[in-house]
């Protein structure tokens, strides 16, 4: 069995977004790729502080992390890029101005809004953050703090045009559907990641497999020969995806891999 990488999202690929658990099908599928010698690797939208403690459990060699902004491998920052204080302000004074709803995510913390907003998504996103006792120390208008990226919800209250022109020069805003974006740093994304990794440890692409299902997977999907979309997933990665599996609860990361022979 040739060696490989493998690169993994976290929510709605490895994470059921019904069940909010790890099917154990997929946990004993990671186990057995690891000892058949395969490279494993997170890359996530989420940041590196919230990697939730079930995917940590599991026997990857990395998390590449904030789409590309936060590089761990074995433990070691491999590369880290957040908005310089100044702009990170500046940025977040610009949401507020365009009436938007947003979080904002960094290396040790998410930060939301003081007030409760009008945003009921939002509001469901700082309740699961509290629960894992994050977004609670500080507020984004307190400041005082760096992050990688934002989260920002829209409505026909909202000036979006105009905020996105705001960060045109040095962040792009992927549609995630619902009148909610993703906001990430212009040129890094999963795609820079996976790139990065993969000249590190000397694999070739046709080593490579990348699993995900939503719009922020499309630049590793891209970039991979093999992808591998969930049964449930975003039809932005229809054309690239070369192998739509199950969906999460029905076993799809480990039905997957054991189509691909690397299990």
């Amino acid at each position: 069995m040739e060696r490989s990488i493998l690169f993994f999202d976290i929510d709605g690929t490895l994470l059921s977004e019904i069940t909010r658990q790890i099917p154990n099908s997929a946990a004993e599928a990671l186990q057995r790729a690891k000892k058949a010698g395969h490279m494993l690797f997170i890359n996530t939208g989420r940041t590196v502080c919230s990697i939730p403690t079930e995917i940590r459990r599991l026997p990857f060699d990395g998390y590449l992390c904030g789409c590309g902004t936060c590089l761990v491998y074995h433990d070691e920052i491999l590369f880290e890029r957040s908005l310089t204080p100044e702009r990170g302000r500046a940025v977040i004074a610009k949401m507020f101005e365009c009436n938007l709803g947003g979080v904002a995510e960094g290396p040790e913390d998410v930060y939301f809004p003081e007030r409760i907003s009008r945003f009921d998504k939002l509001e469901t996103t700082r309740r699961y953050f509290r629960e894992k006792g994050m977004g609670i120390e500080r507020f984004m208008e307190q400041g005082g703090f760096i992050y990688d990226k934002l989260f920002i919800y829209a409505d026909e209250k909202s000036s979006l045009e105009s905020f996105l022109a705001f960060i045109a020069e040095d962040m792009e805003a992927m549609d995630r559907g619902g009148n909610a974006y993703e906001v990430i740093q212009k040129g890094y994304s999963k795609a820079t990641a996976c790139e990065f990794i993969v000249d590190k440890l000397g694999f070739t692409k046709d080593q490579v497999y990348v699993f995900g299902d939503s719009s922020n997977d499309l630049a590793m999907f891209e970039y991979a020969d093999h992808a591998v979309a969930m049964g449930e997933h975003a039809e932005v990665l229809e054309p690239y995806a070369e192998y739509v599996t199950k969906t999460v609860e029905e076993d799809g990361i480990a039905h997957a891999m054991s189509r691909y022979g690397l299990i």
